[in-house]
């Protein structure tokens, strides 16, 4: 055997320890907020003032960095939960109360207004002339091409 085949390539990368970098940098940014907490709110009030904000964001810090609910990471799951809260768990079905699909194949209904100007462009005059000097400078230029490529 001369390579060796990765087995298990949907797993991230272990940084520090069993620390993945994103774990990493969830517990650096957590970890900093509640060091800064500590520091500001230590020195000028008591335990029972400062002690609460930094636990709070110290378990939070700790759910969304190592938390898995039922196989999906804290953070999937608190957006899932409160995807299923503000949905509503009923549909009703209204016949007809959809957007219509229009297909390419399916004619266009026409207003009265498109009607009123197919009418006038119809009943105005066309000008020909310019549409017959175009096709008989393009046959005249057909014409050279085609004697030319004859004669060589």
């Amino acid at each position: 055997m001369r390579f060796k085949i990765p087995q298990d390539v949907q797993m991230e990368d272990k940084i520090v320890g069993p620390l993945t970098l994103k774990q990493l940098i969830i517990v650096g940014i957590g970890g900093g907020i509640d060091y800064f907490l500590y520091t500001s709110l230590s020195q000028v009030y008591l335990l029972e003032v400062w002690l609460l904000p930094v636990i709070v964001i110290g378990l939070l810090t700790a759910a969304i960095a190592f938390l898995k609910i039922r196989g999906l990471k804290f953070t999937e799951y608190v957006l899932y939960s409160l995807e299923f809260y503000f949905k509503p768990r009923k549909r009703v079905w209204n016949q007809g109360g959809g957007e219509v699909f229009t297909s390419i194949t399916t004619p266009k209904v026409k207003s009265k207004a498109d009607k009123a100007k197919e009418k006038q462009l119809k009943k105005a005059p066309k000008d020909t002339s310019k549409i017959n000097d175009i096709s008989a400078l393009l046959d005249k230029h057909s014409e050279i091409n085609n004697i030319i490529n004859h004669q060589t």
